[in-house]
């Protein structure tokens, strides 16, 4: 079976669980198509026929891809993606929830189903977003290949790397991360009983050589290789952040590369402050706090974690006591 009739039959079953926009392939396609035929009919030779024009690339600024097939794509790939985003992020706010915390979500509307949550649920939920992430992953690789193929390019490609860029690559959502170290958890804990997608099979924490990495090998020849040591300390990320470009730092250290305290916090950074890694600005201010992560480092490395968390809980103190001496200066005038 054709991927697109494969993927067809996938949105309309899931339709029904998560109810999740999809690429619009029959679209997508009409569009590669007719662009194919402008191109033709405008290098037609004379009264000959069109099928003896041989298919070739169009030009570098094809008003149809242009003005229609990138834009679109982008567009639907940055609706799928926040869609993910935002029901991964609901999602994990439950399992994590407890106390009034978990009343004020259900104040907000955000706990439909039982105030006991009903681990079941969520992670059969968890398994269909995942498998969300991975069929659209797909799609657009499918797409962007078809889009090589008819035009005898590599603009596909090109455009990929765009849309990492505009962070519509639901690959890189770190909220893909976040549900891959949950099903990591459950395995570990006291719900490793119920349930878990075989998908998450060959998901695991590795540690090469004492540098860790979230590895998942899932289907189609998708591949996950998250590299989980901090660029600022060169060590394992301690509290765990991902910054809106997808780079991830320990919280510390992303406040000194942000120059704020703790105190502040990321969204206080000067919106001109630059990722360390790709330099990409304004980054800070959309900062997630990784703590399905954070909860797979430390049961995975306990010394390690309590010699770090000792470190920097005294770090943390100086920085509050400066804070606030600091503050206390300002209010008496001195």
């Amino acid at each position: 079976m054709k991927f697109c009739k494969k993927y067809e039959e996938y949105l309309r079953g899931q339709e029904k669980k998560l109810k999740l926009p999809g690429f619009q392939f029959k679209r997508l396609k009409k569009i590669l198509k007719n662009c194919s035929r402008d191109f033709q009919s405008q290098h037609r030779h004379g009264d000959g026929d069109c099928s003896s024009v041989a298919v070739q690339s169009c030009p570098d600024h094809c008003s149809v891809c242009d003005g229609t097939f990138f834009p679109f794509l982008l567009k639907e790939m940055s609706g799928i993606v926040g869609c993910f985003n935002q029901r991964a992020q609901e999602l994990l706010e439950l399992h994590l929830a407890s106390g009034f915390r978990k009343y004020l979500l259900w104040f907000k509307g955000k706990l439909e189903r039982k105030l006991e949550s009903d681990h079941s649920v969520l992670i059969q939920e968890g398994n269909e977003l995942v498998n969300y992430a991975m069929m659209n992953a797909i799609a657009v690789r499918k797409i962007l290949k078809k889009y090589d193929k008819i035009h005898y390019s590599k603009q596909g490609q090109t455009f990929k790397s765009k849309a990492q860029s505009n962070h519509v690559e639901i690959l890189q959502s770190p909220w893909l991360s976040e549900l891959i170290a949950f099903h990591i958890n459950l395995k570990e804990t006291k719900h490793k009983s119920e349930r878990i997608s075989s998908a998450f099979e060959k998901c695991s924490l590795a540690i090469t050589d004492g540098s860790p990495s979230l590895t998942c090998e899932l289907f189609d020849s998708v591949k996950l290789d998250i590299d989980l040591t901090c660029s600022i300390c060169l060590d394992t990320v301690f509290d765990p952040v991902s910054l809106a470009c997808g780079h991830i730092f320990c919280y510390m250290c992303a406040c000194s590369a942000a120059s704020v305290t703790i105190v502040n916090g990321l969204k206080s950074a000067n919106p001109k402050a630059k990722c360390p890694l790709c330099r990409e600005a304004g980054v800070y201010e959309g900062a997630i706090h990784l703590e399905e992560l954070s909860i797979l480092l430390h049961r995975s490395c306990p010394e390690y974690w309590e010699k770090r968390l000792q470190t920097e809980r005294a770090e943390r103190v100086q920085q509050a006591k400066e804070h606030w001496e600091s503050m206390s200066r300002a209010f008496m005038g001195v």
